[in-house]
């Protein structure tokens, strides 16, 4: 049996109740792992003068491969965000969010199952920007020649075609791998022309070297992109599809179950990633990863409601979901497999279930995060 050596990132607030049960189910799929535990966050920012030490960047590096808690984003310190200084450092571009519904989960919708590609390091999120009133703001209100009103602060939005390629080659692997059948492409290319017209460009390219079949065959381009004369046929059968991101958001309230694999831009990725977590029940069901070339770092995308911590009351789902995604990641397929069917029965039977997860949430009934995972380990020894 291979041995894992995998960065275990307990976080803050919550996080480290949450990581914990979410080791301990791991751990329950008889998979030999070895932890590097490497605290960060607020409490180690009082210890260490910065919530990310250099070690824990250290530790990533050296085993490609990590899953981590809930952190607290520090107010007034000029610090980011954990989060983003780990994407940027690390290069994980790709933002991975798979949204699933699971039965006993309260949702308006039943049939949705789809994995949000959201790109991570361009777009208005890069942070090139200028307050009002400053040269390199006047400077671009010069240049754009009386498109711009005076004394406006600006914010760049970019896309490099180096970036959309490796985005959407994602999302065309993920597709191969995990059996699905339609990938989209999403943009607002008929307002933005520059831009997200480069978007488009560059994912028909993909998809046609990919070999997917084009939805609307007036897309097609009549070349594929040179750079990828290896994908060649890999996504036969697979369907490329294209939306307006307003008509996607009216797509997915409508008809979600249409919809497999969902490619974005850093913006619109954000705002839709959540959109579909509503749609299976909220971010307490939403796991996530950040994905980069050789390295993938797993983690839940919700907060980490700092005022419960220390009370085993919270749900852990999020994260021991992103812990499935790891699995797959890793080809441990089965171990996947026999964690999620655990998690999914748990959840279903609504009995060991924390107070979220109750139809009233003061179900005196309701177990807390350790409970959790116990039910779901006496599932998988079954």
């Amino acid at each position: 049996m291979a041995k894992y050596n995998i960065t275990l990132i307990p976080g803050d607030g919550t996080g480290p109740e949450i990581a914990e049960a979410t080791r301990r189910v791991i751990e329950a799929t008889g998979l030999d792992i070895e932890w590097d535990v490497q605290d960060a966050g607020v409490d180690i920012m009082e210890k260490e003068g910065t919530p990310l030490p250099q070690r824990v960047l250290d530790s990533l590096r050296k085993t490609k491969l990590g899953i981590k808690g809930p952190v607290t984003t520090p107010i007034g310190t000029g610090f980011r965000s954990v989060n983003v200084a780990l994407r940027k450092e690390l290069d994980l571009y790709a933002c991975v969010r798979p949204c699933k519904y699971y039965e006993g989960i309260r949702s308006k919708y039943k049939d949705v199952d789809v994995t949000v590609f959201r790109e991570n390091t361009e777009d208005l999120y890069a942070g090139v920007e200028w307050d009002k009133d400053t040269p390199e703001a006047d400077k671009v209100i010069e240049l754009a020649g009386g498109k711009i009103r005076e004394h406006s602060a600006i914010s760049i939005k970019c896309f490099s075609e180096f970036c959309v390629r490796r985005i959407i080659v994602q999302a065309f692997e993920y597709a191969i791998n995990n059996n699905r059948k339609v990938v989209t492409s999403v943009a607002k290319a008929n307002i933005m022309k520059s831009t997200d017209g480069l978007w488009y460009k560059v994912t028909r390219e993909v998809a046609k070297a990919y070999g997917a079949t084009f939805e609307d065959p007036k897309l097609e381009p009549a070349e594929g992109d040179k750079t990828l004369a290896d994908k060649a046929g890999k996504a036969k059968g697979i369907i490329y599809n294209e939306r307006l991101i307003d008509n996607m958001c009216m797509q997915l309230v409508q008809k979600p179950e249409l919809y497999d694999v969902i490619c974005l831009s850093n913006l619109y990725g954000d705002i839709l990633s959540d959109l579909c977590a509503g749609l299976v029940g909220g971010l307490g069901v939403a796991p996530g990863a950040n994905i980069g070339d050789g390295i993938a770092l797993f983690e839940p995308t919700h907060g980490s409601a700092p005022k419960y911590k220390g009370m085993n009351k919270v749900n852990p789902a999020a994260m021991m979901l992103s812990g499935v995604m790891m699995l797959k990641y890793m080809k441990e397929f089965e171990a996947a497999k026999l964690l999620e069917n655990a998690i999914a029965e748990v959840i279903a039977e609504g009995k060991n279930v924390t107070y979220d997860m109750k139809p009233d949430r003061n179900d005196p009934t309701a177990v807390g995060t350790k409970e959790f995972a116990d039910a779901i380990i006496k599932k998988m020894k079954k």
